[in-house]
């Protein structure tokens, strides 16, 4: 378990970001760290979105209020596209059926 985790102490200094930075993320829920023996760890699974997150504030100059809008409108994005996706199936299938010869 510990290979699939990285404690917040080792990213603060491995993206050498402001570890109040990252605490308002976690206090934005935009990251969700687990916690063992009083240290808080990022599962490195959330460490693409700690990596976009910490693009758009330094290098875009993006506030937290703004991070959370953008992260929030993506994700809107990526679920319209998904459920698109699954109605295209579906009609692809109704269409298929409508045409069949029987």
């Amino acid at each position: 378990m510990m290979s699939e985790r990285i404690s917040i102490e080792k990213v603060v200094q491995i993206y050498n970001i402001d570890d109040h930075f990252v605490h308002e993320l976690i206090a934005s829920e935009l990251l969700h760290p687990q916690t063992e023996n009083s240290v808080q760890y990022i599962m490195y699974e959330e460490l693409p979105h700690l990596e976009r997150f910490t693009n758009w504030h330094y290098d875009l100059e993006i506030n937290l209020p703004g991070i959370e809008i953008i992260h929030k409108l993506l994700s809107q994005i990526e679920e319209l596209r998904n459920e698109n996706r699954r109605l295209s199936q579906i009609s692809q299938k109704l269409t298929n059926w409508e045409e069949a010869d029987f």
